[in-house]
């Protein structure tokens, strides 16, 4: 990938996590706060939207198969600086949200970059057979 294509990853990358942090920032509390059966459809379903988002991505940016878990790593490394910094400060940054669902917000970062980063390695992976 050219250095252009690589900055323009990781400035989308950036933009996706300032709107989902100030997502999260307003509506969280009714995703993390709530009955344990809405928690977990959200959990699941988190995860696969902000995959098809990113593959779009990668998809309208024609990046080649063979490059994905490196365009991924670019999209993923801003939002997981900014969540490192958000997750030590929730009660600054997240006010609606109670501290202890730290955790849960956590949970669902952790489920969502597994997911991405996985599939990029995973389709990486078979494109060099």
């Amino acid at each position: 990938m050219k250095m252009q294509e690589c900055m323009l990853l990781l400035l989308l990358g950036l933009a996706i996590w300032t709107l989902g942090t100030v997502y999260f920032g307003y509506a969280g509390h009714h995703l993390l706060e709530t009955t344990p059966a809405q928690y977990w459809v959200s959990f699941a379903i988190s995860p696969i939207i902000s995959a098809a988002l990113l593959i779009l991505i990668l998809s309208w940016r024609h990046i080649a198969p063979s490059d994905w878990a490196v365009a991924m790593l670019l999209l993923a490394i801003p939002g997981m600086i900014g969540e490192a910094v958000v997750l030590s400060n929730l009660g600054t940054f997240m006010p609606r949200i109670q501290e202890v669902s730290g955790g849960r917000y956590g949970a669902f970062l952790f489920a969502t970059y597994a997911v991405v980063l996985g599939i990029a390695e995973f389709v990486t992976l078979r494109s060099a057979r």
